[in-house]
């Protein structure tokens, strides 16, 4: 309960303040705790963060997964996907102001880029793995690592929340999403040896 609140808490004063403009006093004092507790669960502001960061992290995957189960099913695969993933959360705003300033923070701090990098890559990693299963479904396979394709996706997903929260109104940022990401997955990949369709080539020739 504790934790929880702190990491709301957070959340809210990061997302108005800033992660350098939040300190430690104002999470306490927003969440109604001391700093004694604040201590007791997280060694400092940035653990507090990496919390954050898990969390988060969580929900988008469990997201991910519910829209390649979904996808599985559907006539086009592809599109179905990058519709369902592309859906917009309630926080992503919020997040979207945290994380990007902790990540100018993790340039200027190495330490803290070190661990970062270490996380972003667990998630890069899983989100590979979506993709390769995604792809499967099709009869296609990866020509590429998988997490550089995850890359590619984060980086669409960043670079059009950067440019919808500074436009709101003008841009569609999940239309970009839905419009380039099954591009992308068709064009780094291909028909995969095992596909019905490849089979029934190789035996015709």
């Amino acid at each position: 309960m504790t934790t929880a609140r702190l990491l709301e808490s957070a959340a809210e004063v990061f997302a108005q303040r800033g992660f350098n403009g939040g300190s430690i006093e104002m999470i306490c004092e927003h969440a109604g705790f001391s700093r004694g507790a604040f201590y007791s669960n997280f060694a400092s502001k940035d653990e507090l963060f990496f919390a954050m960061f898990e969390a988060h992290a969580d929900v988008l995957l469990t997201r991910l997964r519910f829209a390649l189960e979904q996808a599985s099913a559907a006539s086009d695969p592809l599109q179905h996907f990058a519709r369902l993933a592309s859906r917009q959360s309630d926080d992503d705003r919020q997040w979207f102001l945290i994380t990007t300033e902790f990540t100018l923070y993790a340039i200027r701090n190495p330490e803290a880029a070190v661990v970062l990098s270490r996380k972003d890559e667990t998630v890069r990693q899983e989100i590979g793995r979506i993709l390769t299963e995604l792809l499967a479904t099709t009869g296609r396979e990866f020509v590429v690592d998988a997490e550089l394709v995850a890359r590619f996706a984060v980086a669409l997903r960043e670079g059009g929340n950067a440019q919808e929260f500074v436009e709101p109104g003008n841009l569609d940022a999940r239309l970009m999403e839905r419009l380039a990401l099954p591009a992308v997955l068709d064009a780094f990949s291909r028909e995969s040896a095992d596909s019905p369709s490849h089979s029934q080539r190789v035996n015709h020739h």
